[in-house]
Order: structure tokens, then sequence, then C-alpha cells
């Protein structure tokens, strides 16, 4: 049997008096584990909890390595593009316009890959209900945030390597092999 008590002040400066009361109707009862309901509350979402906080753990490791991978490829892209955007830039190219194109093809990327993230998203939707609390597995909020979130990441990681580019000097890059 448990009992269940709402106070209005702090539960720990009434425990004795309930256990008292107890007492006095029944002595046999035993009396054990008196507890605040925001401490039994904590002990049942404990493991909930702890999942939760792996998972986003797991998250933010994989959108890290995601933009480290973007950057990767645009870095080697530029790489190997040295000599073709030196020669645009030797051509008249301004250099925000080679920087502004080589971002677009890493936001290209992105956008297969968002893409593809929301058409499996759709396939194991269903499956998803019975992890989620209060939220639906389409709630539209979160599908935007998160993808308009993975798309700002991948904005950066693909500036960068497009910056290098805008500022390669056509001289150098004709010389190149």
């Amino acid at each position: 049997m448990a009992l269940a008590l709402k106070t209005v002040g702090d539960p720990a400066a009434i425990t004795s008096a309930v256990q008292r009361a107890v007492r006095e109707l029944d002595p046999a009862l035993p009396l054990f584990d008196v507890k605040p309901m925001t401490a039994v509350f904590n002990a049942s979402m404990a493991q909930l909890s702890f999942v939760i906080l792996i998972l986003a753990a797991a998250a933010i490791v994989t959108l890290i390595l995601g933009a480290i991978g973007l950057y990767g490829v645009m870095a080697y892209v530029v790489t190997l593009r040295t000599k073709e955007l030196g020669v645009r830039i030797a051509l008249g190219a301004q250099p925000s316009a080679v920087a502004a194109m080589m971002t677009k093809q890493g936001l290209t990327l992105t956008a297969f890959g968002v893409g593809g993230g929301l058409v499996l998203f759709a396939l194991v939707a269903r499956f998803l209900r019975s992890f989620l609390y209060g939220v639906a597995p389409s709630d539209p909020v979160t599908l935007v945030g998160a993808s308009l979130m993975l798309v700002a990441i991948a904005t950066f990681a693909s500036w960068i390597p497009a910056r290098r580019a805008s500022r390669v000097d056509p001289a150098d890059a004709l010389r190149a092999e």
C-alpha cells in the first residue's frame, strides 16, 4: 500500500506528523521509504533520461562528424579544382562568385542528404511513436528546425573551403601541376 499526500510547504516538515497519524490508525503498518513525489518521479524517469542523454550525445557527435566530412569533401574538391579556379579568377571571375559557386556545391550535397534523410524518416516514422512523449513523430516544427540546423552547419562547413578557393592566386594555380 502506498500513501500519497499533497503538501503546500516542504514535505520533510510534515513527514513525522504523517507517520504518527498512520501509527495511530494502525500500529502494525510498516512505514518506510518516505520521499517526496519529485524524487519518485525522477527515479522513474532516470533510465529514460539517461537514454535521451546518450542519444543526444550520439546526435551531436554525428552532426560534428557530418560537418567535418562535408568540410573534408569540399576541401578536397577545392584542392582538385585549384587550377580551374585560378583560371576562372584570371579570366575575371569575382572571388565572391567563386566562393558562392563552391558553397552552392556543398549546399547541393546537403540538400540531397537532407532530402534522403526526410525520405528515410517518412519510412520509419510510424515505428518512432513508442519512443516519443508529447511530440508527434511528424512534428513539422522539429523537422524544419533540424533541417535548418543541418543546412546552417553545412553552409559553414562549405564556406570555409569556398573562402579558400576564392583566395587562389591565378599565377600560383597555373604554375601548379
